[in-house]
């Protein structure tokens, strides 16, 4: 086993991004990087009605663009693991800006509703065999946007539900996930090329996706690390 670098929370020009998925590709395999995710964002539908937009022009993927991001995604994981050595796994960030909860959707490959409620997205995850990670559940310093209250104001109730929570996410610790002791990763959040310098997660295992999941879901030897910049590994 060997220590892996590890960001599970990027977003791509499929939805609010600024870069493509190669470039992202690029940009996390030149630094070194062992594992990403790309989670862009699906976004309920009484949202999208309510902003009076259609979702491209929300900056969010419409739920029939799925399987064309689902395709662009694993043709990017074969370029990334043969030129770089790295894993992607596909993912999803279903955004319910209605309800006020944010849910990655990690290594899924059938469509799940962002309109479901927690309980159901994670079932739905789950029935996949997928990661379920509760995002940016507190305040956060780099963003004007209200937080994902719903899952901390639930999280008693939610808490064993999930696989993992972020406990840190772009240059935001929350200090309220480390003392309840929660399952826990660290993400970027990535944007933009400059999100990069940010929190990201170590996990001792092997390098493969089952082996990524199931290191997640046991939270046993996971740390943070907060990166600002040159190579990784030589």
């Amino acid at each position: 086993m060997q220590w892996l670098y590890c960001d599970f929370h990027i977003h791509t020009v499929w939805s609010d991004g600024a870069c493509s998925i190669d470039e992202v590709v690029d940009l996390y395999g030149e630094a070194g990087f062992d594992v990403i995710a790309i989670t862009d964002h699906l976004l309920d539908s009484e949202s999208i009605e309510r902003y009076g937009k259609p979702a491209s022009e929300l900056s969010v993927m419409d739920s029939l663009e799925f399987g064309a991001y689902q395709e662009a995604l694993w043709g990017a994981a074969r370029r990334a693991w043969e030129r770089y050595g790295m894993l992607l796994i596909p993912g999803v960030e279903l955004t319910n800006d209605t309800k006020r909860y944010h849910i990655l959707a990690l290594d899924i490959k059938e469509l799940i509703s962002p309109d479901l409620s927690v309980e159901e997205i994670i079932e739905s995850i789950r029935r996949q065999q997928g990661i379920s990670v509760a995002c940016h559940p507190y305040f956060r310093n780099h963003s004007g946007e209200e937080p994902s209250f719903y899952l901390w104001e639930n999280h008693e109730r939610l808490a064993s539900l999930f696989d993992a929570w972020e406990v840190a996410n772009r240059d935001d610790l929350f200090n309220v996930v480390g003392l309840k002791k929660f399952n826990y990763i660290a993400n970027s959040d990535f944007h933009e090329r400059r999100h990069l310098l940010s929190w990201k997660t170590l996990l001792r295992c092997e390098k493969n996706v089952e082996s990524v999941k199931a290191a997640i879901r046991k939270n046993e030897q996971v740390s943070l690390f907060l990166y600002r910049g040159g190579k990784i590994r030589p």
